[in-house]
């Protein structure tokens, strides 16, 4: 393959090695997506938990490896705040992925440009 890319222009090599970059990028900036959106799965489904539960209810929190006594109100603002963070970064990634995806389109259009016999000089 190597061998193959190193017959192609210069500036094909760069423009094929770019599309590569972008794509790479796009696929952690999807892993990142994913990995909020379960994180405010998880969140949802501990606030709706925590609705259920009597207001005097004890409730613990987790330190790290610790269980924690907490006030349920006070946990439940943590919580929704956490919701909001990951609402806010979910929306970060979701403009970020939509201008790789544009951004990996154009490389691609200008790759095919580039590889298409009608692009190439006649001698």
């Amino acid at each position: 393959m190597s061998e193959e890319l190193s017959k192609l222009p210069l500036n094909v090599q760069e423009r094929l090695l770019r599309l590569q970059q972008l794509q790479q990028t796009l696929q952690s900036i999807l892993a990142q997506k994913q990995q909020v959106e379960m994180e405010k799965t998880e969140v949802d489904q501990t606030v709706a938990e925590l609705q259920k539960t009597a207001e005097d209810a004890v409730i613990y929190k987790a330190i790290g490896s610790l269980l924690i006594k907490a006030e349920k109100p006070k946990v439940t603002e943590e919580l929704v705040e956490r919701k909001e963070l990951l609402d806010t970064r979910s929306t970060v990634l979701a403009r970020q992925e939509e201008r790789m995806r544009s951004q990996i389109k154009e490389a691609q259009t200008k790759l095919q440009e580039d590889l298409s016999p009608a692009s190439q000089p006649s001698s």
